[in-house]
């Protein structure tokens, strides 16, 4: 027995079973704890209420047709999307405004420099609701109502009601769109990793973001000729108070996107910044003396070292605005906290299980980011002899 617990890795098996028993034990308990508590107020642990009716509106829902016969359960899978649609694109829009915004704060311009600095330190020190309430406060109250709408080209329109634009229409003939559309991706990354090796081996740069832009363009407009222009345009017409046709982006989408990716790229701002501090001056200094100018500097030298410093805090900003998206209650747009953390809660009274479900959706989306960044940590990082 004692030579067991000698060997570290029977010791560190041993500790890891226990531990695993012990919490399994604890969750049964508070679950025996749960059921009995709802038991002697009359209420059962179940799931079943996903199955009822839900009985209300969600008014954006750009992915799948809803409507308040539908079930719960089918309500719950609009809130997520809403919920996974704010959160990619905020993370997207709050990563290229905070590299943007870092690089400025280390700019020799006086101005760019000073600018970028007070839009960072009042946004980091306001709330991020305070910022979605006022962003969504100038949105109603600036844009025009419907009949007296900003109109763009008589294509799309801005009112305080959304965003209307032309939705696309498929026809016929576009599945080959979409094959070439991936076949350009493919010739795309295959050209990347053809570049990067190439540069590797005898520090010569290709150029790759036009070649690859100017490929799929290319591609995509020759598909479309030959497939006989399968895509369509549906435009919004003004009908009564309000547009109809169309694609409708609900001012509280916008309000969202816009705070949020706002407060969280004030924080990547000086994530970045402090990334690009942490390298030596030698490095930028050697690759002056090569005769490299500042942008190629910046670009192949400084910002590639420096993402080994950025990505581990860059993945705890994704993971707060994918969080803080569940202050959209407060505006009216319905994510997964609005729909079954909020009204299915109400109208069926499962507080448990309705909480259960938000929490397990938002456990799911952060350790999937984890996952993904850790990936292109471990990507990055310098591999050792």
């Amino acid at each position: 027995m004692l030579e067991l617990l000698n060997n570290q890795k029977t010791r560190s098996l041993i500790i890891q079973t226990i531990t695993l028993i012990l919490v399994v034990f604890i969750v049964f308990l508070v679950f025996q704890n749960i059921t009995a508590n709802l038991a002697a107020v009359g209420k059962e642990f179940s799931f079943a209420f996903l199955d009822y009716p839900a009985g209300y509106d969600i008014s954006f829902q750009p992915f799948i047709n809803y409507s308040p016969i539908d079930t719960h359960l089918m309500a719950g899978i609009v809130g997520f999307l809403n919920t996974l649609l704010i959160a990619i694109s905020g993370i997207i829009l709050a990563t290229i405004l905070g590299f943007i915004l870092g690089v400025c704060r280390l700019s020799t311009n006086f101005l760019v420099n000073k600018i970028s600095y007070i839009f960072v330190e009042f946004t980091r020190n306001v709330p991020v609701l305070i910022h979605i309430i006022l962003v969504h406060s100038i949105i109603i109250h600036t844009l025009p109502v419907p009949k007296m709408a900003i109109s763009i080209g008589d294509t799309a329109f801005l009112t305080n009601r959304g965003f209307y634009i032309p939705r696309p229409t498929f026809q016929e003939g576009f599945g080959y769109v979409v094959i070439t559309l991936l076949a350009a991706m493919f010739l795309s990354s295959v050209y990347v990793i053809w570049a990067k090796r190439f540069q590797e081996k005898t520090g010569k740069v290709y150029p790759v973001f036009i070649p690859i832009i100017s490929t799929a363009c290319i591609l995509t407009v020759i598909s479309v000729w030959l497939a006989g222009f399968p895509i369509g345009l549906e435009t919004p017409s003004l009908k009564g108070f309000n547009f109809r046709g169309g694609l409708a982006i609900r001012p509280e989408f916008i309000a969202l996107w816009i705070a949020l990716s706002f407060y969280t790229s004030a924080f990547i701002a000086e994530i970045v910044r402090g990334g690009i501090l942490a390298i030596h001056k030698g490095q930028t200094e050697a690759a002056y003396a090569l005769g490299l100018n500042t942008n190629r500097t910046l670009r192949l030298v400084t910002i590639p070292q420096a993402m080994r410093i950025i990505i581990p805090p860059l993945a705890s900003q994704y993971l707060n605005l994918t969080k803080n998206s569940s202050l959209a209650i407060a505006i009216g747009y319905m994510d997964i906290t609005a729909t079954i953390g909020g009204i299915s809660l109400m109208q069926t009274g499962k507080e448990m299980e309705t909480m259960i479900i938000v929490l397990l959706v938002y456990l799911a989306c952060s350790l999937f980011i984890s996952f993904l960044m850790n990936l292109y940590n471990r990507s990055i990082k310098i591999i050792e002899r």
